[in-house]
């Protein structure tokens, strides 16, 4: 009967709407795209006129926002631009350059496989996305070059040749050798190639947040040593590569993690994000003539750049909430800030380039998708587009959206709350925590549903009360809320979930017999941290791509937040979760891709060793052709295991 129940698609009777509402089947829940809010995508015309993408995906509508008149509507029509004209392109570990002729002229040239160039560096960290950086004027490139040569190598097994292979991939882990990274210039003029003379710290420093003046005559680089304590915001000269000066440094005993490039508005003056200075995530107008740097955003809260004029700066704010994002304007005469965005929820915009309009494509916990088109002083705001529940058509049960205090009494940790059909609090209802609790995420917003996966509603339409919430360490609540899992994670993180825990089972309809957790990567880690920590609470767990120590994750991550064994081995010894293996008392399953290449096999596999020394009974699932993040079929089939062992052990 249970198979039945979770394979198939049910239709349920409902007396209170009289008509059948469908359950989901695990492909609804992982697969069908169906439900996601219908969208339009808008950007501007110079004239200020927006032009959108039609719901269907259709056409391409024009839409004046001063009359609100719709203007055209045509089809969409794909061309086939000459994509190798003027631009630069890697080709294998090298970089060419496509002038207006067509002829292929390369700027690098290396055979060895262990310097890659115009591709992206340090693992993606520190908002790095691309490796290659045109200036303004087009006359140079810069891109990335990175020599792994010293960077030791991971295998990765291969199982679909005759004979099975390995296959292996360059990760740097925690205190042992990272790559090395440079920036090339290439003079499209010249067709020569000089390199920025960089000479702070050590030949393992990172080169982030490349940034070009407004002249194209100087390259601007935020250059972090490996411990990531100290930044230098570097000036050099794009014709030479010569060094100019230092603009600005910044330095934390924790860590400095720069994200964002500065901005120019003039040939003067920049904006530039910074965390360190205020508590908050906030923007700064750094004059160079002067050598000085003023706070814009004067509000004890996070912060985000969007766009800017020569009189105003854009930016999302978290003020109203940590779960809200509005959309808010500067300006850059007098300083005033004012928000722009109105209804309650997470909103996405666009601002014109003259800085007069703005897009808003928002969503809150009961409204699936409205966009709309203002105007930034607040005179115009219409609506272009409201989408329907896609999920009406299901029997989904009601979606809380609250907070928590933390464990140290400071903050207000944000949960979302799913219970089961038919609740009755009268009667005791199996309780799971998802959780993942790690830097740099947010799993709970006053968006549409409240960001719900929606295996977790599968699970409450089957008599769950499932539970998420955010912890210390997570983002939009300040430095301090992000760095309390310095040197120790997974310590704050598990307290503040502990905490969120105990107020759920204060509840009598919350079984304090029958609580299981699940997690993936970083929530993998905190899944069994959870159960061996605290064996006595939680009875089953299902753990997907665990970190097991942070001494054999990568060292860009990992040294940010847990410095090396050398530089902190009590963290160390205290977060691994070998020595914990012992603890383990409730029902554990692992599931891994078996070609991970982000948290790699020995994590899981080490922690299997450890429970078979300690006598101590675990499950396993691999998933032998998938990386970390298990997809399409093999992730309905994943997510169908995961069910299946809360059904056997947890129901």
């Amino acid at each position: 009967m249970r198979k039945f129940i979770l394979f198939v698609a049910l239709c349920v009777a409902s007396v209170a709407w009289g008509e059948e509402r469908k359950l989901l089947s695990m492909e609804d829940a992982i697969l069908n795209r169906d439900l996601t809010p219908k969208n339009y995508d808008i950007r501007f015309n110079k004239d200020n006129s927006a032009i959108y993408e039609h719901a269907n995906g259709g056409n391409i509508e024009q839409y004046d926002i001063r009359t609100g008149k719709l203007l055209s509507s045509k089809p969409i029509l794909i061309g086939m631009p000459n994509p190798f004209r003027n631009k630069a392109s890697v080709k294998g570990n090298n970089v060419v350059w496509y002038d207006g002729e067509g002829k292929v002229h390369k700027v690098t040239d290396f055979a060895d496989k262990n310097i890659v160039c115009g591709q992206s560096v340090s693992r993606n960290e520190f908002g790095i996305d691309g490796g290659l950086f045109p200036s303004p004027d087009k006359s140079f490139v810069a891109f990335y070059q990175k020599d792994e040569s010293k960077v030791s190598t991971f295998p990765l097994l291969d199982i679909t040749s005759r004979t099975g292979s390995l296959v292996e991939i360059k990760y740097p882990m925690n205190g042992m050798a990272s790559e090395r990274v440079s920036v090339g210039v290439y003079d499209v003029a010249t067709q020569k190639v000089v390199y920025l003379a960089v000479s702070d710290f050590d030949e393992e420093r990172y080169l982030t947040n490349l940034s070009w003046s407004p002249d194209s005559k100087r390259i601007y680089i935020q250059v972090l040593n490996r411990q990531q304590k100290e930044m230098h915001l570097n000036a050099y000269c794009a014709k030479s590569g010569a060094f100019v000066k230092t603009i600005l440094t910044e330095k934390n005993d924790r860590w400095v993690e720069p994200q964002n490039p500065i901005r120019f508005i003039d040939d003067d003056r920049f904006i530039y994000t910074t965390d360190n200075r205020h508590g908050y995530k906030n923007l700064y107008i750094h004059t160079l003539s002067k050598g000085t740097t003023e706070r814009l955003t004067k509000v004890d809260a996070d912060v985000a750049y969007v766009a800017h004029n020569d009189r105003s700066v854009f930016y999302y704010s978290a003020e109203v909430s940590p779960v809200e994002q509005h959309l808010f304007s500067v300006s850059l005469r007098n300083g005033k800030a004012k928000r722009l965005t109105k209804g309650e929820g997470w909103h996405n915009c666009e601002v014109s380039a003259d800085g007069k309009y703005f897009s808003d494509n928002y969503s809150s916990l009961n409204v699936p998708r409205v966009v709309a088109v203002g105007s930034t002083d607040g005179k115009i705001y219409r609506e272009v587009f409201r989408a329907d529940d896609p999920s009406k058509e299901y029997n989904y049960s009601t979606i809380e959206l609250g907070s928590v205090k933390s464990a140290d009494g400071k903050y207000n940790n944000h949960y979302r709350l799913i219970k089961p059909l038919d609740f009755d609090e009268n009667k005791k209802y199996p309780v799971i925590l998802y959780v993942y609790g790690g830097p740099h995420s947010q799993m709970v917003r006053n968006s549409f549903q409240a960001q719900l996966r929606r295996w977790e509603m599968y699970m409450a339409q089957r008599g769950y009360v499932v539970f998420v919430m955010d912890n210390r360490g997570t983002l939009y609540q300040g430095a301090e809320y992000e760095k309390a899992i310095h040197r120790q994670c997974g310590k704050a993180e598990m307290e503040d979930q502990m905490a969120g825990l105990q107020w759920l089972l204060s509840h009598k309809w919350a079984d304090k017999e029958r609580v299981g957790v699940h997690g993936w990567s970083y929530g993998g880690f905190m899944t069994i941290s959870l159960l061996t920590h605290y064996p006595e609470v939680f009875k089953v767990g299902v753990a997907g791509g665990p970190v097991i120590d942070w001494k054999w994750y990568e060292v860009m991550y990992g040294e940010r937040y847990m410095e090396t064994e050398q530089t902190n081995p009590e963290g160390f010894a205290a977060t691994s979760l070998i020595p914990q293996a012992k603890n383990l008392k409730g029902k554990l399953l692992i599931c891994q891709g078996a070609i991970d290449d982000v948290v790699v096999w020995q994590h899981s596999l080490s922690f299997i060793d450890a429970c078979i020394d300690n006598g101590v009974a675990v499950d396993y699932f691999p998933y032998p052709r998938s990386k970390h993040n298990v997809r399409g079929k093999w992730r309905v089939h994943l997510m169908q295991k995961v069910t299946d062992y809360f059904e056997d052990y947890l129901r």
